[in-house]
C-alpha cells in the first residue's frame, strides 16, 4: 500500500538535525525511528504519532487526530492525524516533536 511521499518529506525536513533517527517501512507505511523506537510515521495520507499513553485523551481533540485503529483493535498512545489536521506547517510541526519528544524519553533499543 503506497503511503503519501510528500507528506513523508514534510517530516523529513522537520527531522533534519534529529539525532538518532532511522527510516523504516512499518505497516505499509513508513516509519520514523528515534533510537530504534517509532515516533512519527505515514500511513496512506495520515501522520501516524507517538503519544504518552497518558495524553492520549487530549491529543485526540486536536482537530484530524483519531485512534491509531488499522487492524480493529486501537492501540494505545498511537494517533492517526488527517491531513485536515496537518495542513498547517506550524501544526504538523507540533505534532512531529511531540513524537520525537515521547519516542526520545524511551530506552534505546
Amino acid at each position: 500500500m503506497a503511503f503519501d511521499e510528500r507528506l513523508a518529506d514534510r517530516v523529513r525536513k522537520e527531522l533534519t538535525r534529529q539525532a538518532g533517527l532511522s527510516e523504516k517501512k512499518m505497516f505499509g507505511g513508513l516509519a520514523f525511528l528515534i533510537n530504534g523506537n517509532m515516533s512519527i510515521g505515514v500511513h496512506r495520507d495520515d501522520l501516524v504519532v507517538r503519544v504518552p499513553p497518558a495524553h492520549t485523551r487530549v491529543a485526540l481533540q486536536e482537530p484530524g487526530a483519531r485512534p491509531f485503529d488499522i487492524t480493529g483493535r486501537p492501540m494505545k498512545g498511537w494517533l492517526l492525524v488527517g491531513p485536515s489536521g496537518l495542513e498547517d506547517p506550524a501544526a504538523l510541526a507540533k505534532w512531529v516533536r511531540g513524537g520525537v519528544e515521547y519516542a526520545s524519553s524511551l530506552p534505546k533499543k
